[in-house]
């Protein structure tokens, strides 16, 4: 299997790709909100972990993601269905109580 390198790619935020945009208006809305008012805003903590994620660096594993690539060219590469069932099942649970709460 040849991997294909000519799909550009950019460092993606989980969740939401736009992320990072909607993380720096959300802050620009809230420092306006705050200057311009006595009303306080609070951020929500979905918003707290992208902006902590964002200022650890890298969103991903650069090296990780290098390996992955090599095993996959070189047929090395397994899926393990169940866990990634486990990892989508998990993902929707979390979205859920987001949701709700």
């Amino acid at each position: 299997m040849k991997i294909d390198n000519s799909i550009k790619t950019t460092a993606a935020v989980p969740g939401d790709i736009s992320s990072a945009k909607s993380l720096q208006r959300a802050e620009i809305t809230a420092k306006n909100a705050q200057s311009s008012s006595s009303d306080s805003v609070q951020l929500s903590a979905q918003l707290k972990n992208i902006e902590r994620n964002l200022s650890n660096g890298e969103v991903f594993d650069t090296a990780r993601v290098e390996e992955i690539k090599q095993a996959i060219s070189e047929g090395r590469f397994t899926v393990n269905p169940e866990k990634v069932a486990d990892r989508l099942l998990e993902t929707v649970h979390e979205l859920l109580r987001t949701r709700q709460g």
